[in-house]
């Protein structure tokens, strides 16, 4: 039986794609990055999951698992066509169940399990995930999010991560095993393990209470606050957060996470800030988490440059999010590269970018505003106990620079930040006459950085036609888009900001995985060999090589 009928026996026939137009959304990523697979193989339950990923492992196939291509860095989709014995793509999409354990306090988390579905699911109990906002704007997924190391805007919460994970690991004699450190008792054989986990079939008392395990990052409240460290507070090749599926970034088959939750702060202020010069917002993160008892809830920062941005081109995304909520999102992108792919790559932004226009303004006056007064713009939240130490300092440090939010103002002014990153793709696609490419860098700055504003080189400077900042800035991690001009080599001008980044002790990638952009730091591809020694996983990810048995290793960068 060949590959694809093996396959098919899995998942059922309607779930083994092949053609070019069905597979084309999971070949192309959400902002770079694309190549041909042999199929698209979507399983309905682990178990299915399991025997699919067998049946690639025997044919020795490179895997890449997939759930729901919102990355930023084309590390979920191929990267070119010379994967070793072809490429399937396995798409986690319909495995999006969860389970809320232990009263609430922790969650288990299938592989295409949603951060909005988690939020909207843990609601009734007064928890929170991880991340409630920005990512999970665009469907992104729980098990997506620890994989890869993902931040967010939550300053207290730090990158996710868990030690408790259910996952297949090939082995180097080309076998899959399967390893549960849920601290659930499910059995011994795999498919009995995860055949309980399909149907649910376990109780509280199954679950280990006080397992000798994390199920997020401890630390990192304490971490983020040592604000004279000439270290990063997160980021992605950081050891602290390497271990087993976290960071792992497609490297493991990851069936199951087991997530700690957090309490919701319902009660909380938030402040809008304007700033014509960096220095008195260097004054108020240092200030903040040094002086006050615990950080601030967020702080998102936002340069002018992406305001207008943002602003533009990414209105008619603000709308249908303040509109149709998160969680129609999935099934709207789904439906884009459908249409794409019938009537032409861009098309669609094209149109949705003319609809647009005709939105009425969704901003609110006082935003407006403080665009038009201030180049540096934050948003910042924090519980009800510091909302009044926070009012003091403010008026100290931004006298008629600030204001405080009302609730509809807070939710458009953190919405407006969060849609600056499709806005750069949408002016990309509209402006493909004048754009070559977008070089985004996803950078963490030393906790000790006081001058954290770039100055670009004249010589760099000229081949950009727009230069976008914004970021988690207590964390002092900033998302930088450099949307080049045509004839830009994007490659050569990436290098260039790798060069400057170095000089300033800054780490990158800081939340999303290395993808094909970035190059795996050496302690990072050491990770990745040791949790996938055959390398049939997701191969090539942070320009490692592709080879079995990492072939050419030696050669990486």
């Amino acid at each position: 039986m060949d590959l694809m009928n093996r396959l098919r026996e899995a998942v059922g026939k309607r779930h083994v794609l092949t053609s070019p137009r069905a597979t084309a959304r999971y070949r192309k990523g959400y902002r770079t990055g694309e190549g041909p697979a042999l199929a698209v193989v979507r399983p309905g339950s682990l178990l299915e999951f399991w025997r699919a990923a067998q049946t690639c492992v025997a044919a020795d196939v490179s895997i890449i698992v997939q759930a729901s291509n919102t990355g930023l860095t084309g590390g979920s989709t191929p990267d070119g066509a010379d994967y070793p014995g072809g490429l399937v793509i396995i798409s986690t999409t319909r495995l999006s169940a969860l389970k809320v354990i232990r009263g609430g306090d922790q969650v288990l988390c299938m592989p295409g399990t949603t951060l909005n579905r988690l939020e909207q699911a843990l609601r009734p109990y007064g928890r929170e995930p991880h991340s409630v906002i920005g990512s999970s704007c665009l469907g992104a997924s729980v098990v997506g999010g620890v994989c890869n190391n993902s931040g967010g805007s939550l300053v207290r919460r730090g990158p996710a991560y868990t030690e408790m994970a259910l996952y297949a690991q090939v082995e180097r004699d080309g076998t899959l095993h399967l390893v549960n450190h849920l601290g659930i008792a499910l059995g011994d054989a795999p498919e009995t393990i995860l055949a309980r986990l399909d149907r649910g079939d376990y109780t509280e008392a199954d679950i280990d209470p006080a397992a000798d395990r994390r199920a997020h990052d401890h630390d990192y409240v304490c971490h983020v606050r040592d604000i004279d460290s000439d270290v990063p507070a997160r980021f992605n090749a950081d050891p602290r957060c390497l271990y087993e599926a976290a960071g792992s970034a497609g490297k493991l088959i990851v069936f199951a996470v087991r997530l700690d939750t957090f309490a919701r702060e319902d009660e909380t202020a938030t402040f809008y800030l304007g700033a014509t010069v960096p220095g008195p917002l260097t004054e108020l993160r240092r200030t903040m988490l040094r002086d006050f008892a615990v950080p601030p809830i967020a702080g998102e920062y936002m340069h002018a440059d992406a305001f207008d941005v943002a602003d533009r081109y990414g209105r008619d995304m603000f709308v249908a999010i303040e509109k149709l909520g998160t969680d129609r999102l999935p099934a709207l992108f789904a439906a884009k590269s459908r249409f794409d792919g019938t009537f032409g790559d861009g098309i669609s932004d094209r149109l949705m970018q003319w609809a647009g226009r005709l939105l009425p303004d969704h901003l609110p006056p006082r935003m407006r505003e403080y665009r038009a007064r201030f180049e540096h713009h934050l948003i910042l939240k924090v519980s009800r106990d510091q909302a009044a130490d926070t009012r003091a300092l403010l008026a100290r440090l931004f006298p008629g620079a600030h204001f405080e939010c009302t609730a509809q103002e807070a939710a458009k002014a953190f919405l407006h930040r969060f849609v600056a990153a499709g806005a750069a793709v949408r002016y990309r696609a509209v402006h493909r006459d004048e754009v070559e490419d977008i070089v985004a860098l996803d950078v963490a700055l030393p906790r000790n950085t006081q001058e954290w504003v770039e100055h670009l080189p004249d010589s760099l400077a000229a081949q950009s036609i727009h230069t976008l900042y914004y970021g988690h800035f207590f964390c002092q991690v900033f998302h930088q888009d450099y949307i080049v001009r045509k004839g830009t080599d994007p490659l050569a001008y990436e290098h260039a900001l790798w060069k400057l980044l170095d000089a300033r002790g800054a780490q990158y990638p800081a939340e999303h995985n290395v993808g094909h952009l970035y190059i795996a730091r050496e302690e990072l591809a050491d990770f990745y060999r040791s949790i996938d020694p055959r390398n049939q996983l997701n191969p090539g990810i942070g320009h490692t090589p592709k080879a079995r048995d990492w072939a050419g290793s030696g050669d990486h960068p």
